[in-house]
């Protein structure tokens, strides 16, 4: 009986941090495509907890987002690429056309700023 109670537990375990860390997975995936599309990207690094924030909005649509990492290992610093583009906090979002703003976003304040329809 106590072996049943174990494997309750860990499918539950299991499927709970499945559902945590996939969020809504997949229903931005045409707003976040029309992101990229217009030109739109995110400098971020690892250790912030805005970016994880920002990313957790779009679930696992996030992958269709251009995402520039900043952070070099062990947070020793900023990639040659962000230090080259003046990048100076994250998340910092920049569009197409050459605009900046930084700090976390919502979906609508994106929509906004790129005309891209935010659709599930």
């Amino acid at each position: 009986m106590n072996k049943i109670w174990i494997w309750v537990i860990v499918i539950f375990v299991i499927a709970t941090g499945v559902f945590y860390f996939s969020g809504s997975s997949g229903n931005y995936d045409i707003f976040a495509q029309c992101l990229t599309d217009s030109g739109a990207k995110m400098y971020g690094a690892y250790w912030c907890p805005h970016c994880l924030d920002q990313k957790k909005m779009f679930g696992g649509s996030w992958e269709k987002v251009t995402y520039i990492e900043c952070s070099l290992p062990n947070a020793a610093g900023q990639t040659a690429e962000c230090s080259a583009a003046g990048i100076q906090g994250y998340p910092t979002w920049e569009f197409g056309d050459g605009s900046r703003i930084s700090g976390t976003l919502t979906l609508e304040r994106l929509s906004d700023i790129t005309n891209c329809p935010v659709s599930e």
